[in-house]
């Protein structure tokens, strides 16, 4: 049984390392997605994980596969895809480690996975199923993605969403809202940050968002902050956990890290557990999940910077 299925992007992150002789940036090539992300973090810390995707039959998805498998995360719903190259992503990054996109991806081949493509037998077999909105933006992954969702939720998996809005990617911020906020009744779990919340709900005050987010039947709401820390609401309780002093120099793939970590935390859990925890375990928790966050903000990269959970609790212990 897998703890957590995840479907969307798994892709290659270009991320700036320095500069060469001529001043110019030199990129390191490094494997990204925010699904596969948030897999790798639950792999890293011993979770059972499995992902459903689509790859070029080329070098870089090759060198995909391969990390995802060296991880630990199940590659069996992986498709590797002669027609269409794997899409690739250039990051680049302000003085504080704050990341902006370039995606080339027209067409990516995480955006041509069907839904033919589904290997439902590992949907079958998970407690949890997890997916972004990053593949809700073209067809014929966006069709794939709500039939998966569809059929999760019908066979009664924890459904799991991040709502993680990359401008770029969509053709009109109107249609990005109504997409991403289409599906999110959907969810049982959603994490969305700060800024995610402020675009999709024109709102700034979390209690009013943690609201508009329940009053669609989502259980429990995670709202991350970055540097600020995070915040949780289940049917039960809410609560504010401030966020660890870092050396930050990177902060891609820290919010799918602090979104795996919590998976991984509530692997045993069914729904109902998830909706009536206490302030308690829902504090160690979020504590936890922050430290896995901001840790991995301190090296290049998402997946190569995630740390094990030795190094997590060691931060935690401080």
């Amino acid at each position: 049984m897998y703890d957590v299925v995840a479907i969307g992007e798994l892709l290659i992150d270009f991320t700036p390392v320095k500069y060469g002789e001529k001043k110019l940036p030199i990129f390191e090539q490094n494997p990204g997605g925010a699904p596969a992300n948030v897999l790798a973090m639950n792999a890293r810390l011993g979770g059972k994980t499995g992902f459903i995707g689509k790859v070029g039959h080329d070098q870089f998805g090759c060198f995909l596969k391969k990390v995802i498998e060296d991880v630990n995360i199940n590659a069996s719903g992986l498709v590797m895809s002669k027609d269409v190259h794997t899409t690739l992503v250039f990051v680049h990054l302000s003085e504080q480690g704050e990341r902006s996109f370039s995606f080339y991806r027209k067409p990516g081949a995480d955006m041509m996975l069907s839904k033919e493509e589904i290997n439902k037998e590992l949907i079958d077999n998970c407690n949890m199923f997890h997916f972004g909105s990053v593949s809700l933006t073209d067809e014929p992954c966006k069709s794939a993605t709500i039939t998966a969702v569809e059929y999760a939720k019908k066979k009664g998996k924890i459904i799991s969403y991040d709502p993680n809005y990359r401008e770029a990617l969509w053709r009109d911020y109107r249609v990005a809202k109504e997409e991403i906020l289409q599906v999110m009744p959907l969810a049982d779990i959603v994490k969305i940050s700060d800024e995610e919340m402020e675009f999709l709900f024109g709102i700034t005050d979390m209690d009013e968002c943690v609201k508009l987010i329940k009053e669609m039947g989502v259980s429990l709401v995670l709202i991350s902050m970055g540097d600020k820390g995070s915040y949780y609401s289940n049917k039960n309780v809410s609560g504010f956990i401030k966020s660890f002093k870092m050396n930050s120099i990177d902060t891609t793939g820290a919010g799918d890290a602090f979104l795996g970590a919590v998976h991984y935390k509530i692997r045993n859990k069914d729904l109902k557990d998830i909706q009536m925890m206490e302030k308690e375990e829902l504090d160690k928790i979020l504590l936890f999940a922050n430290a896995a966050g901001g840790i991995t903000t301190t090296k290049k990269g998402a997946i190569p910077a995630m740390p094990n959970e030795e190094i997590i609790n060691r931060l935690c212990l401080k």
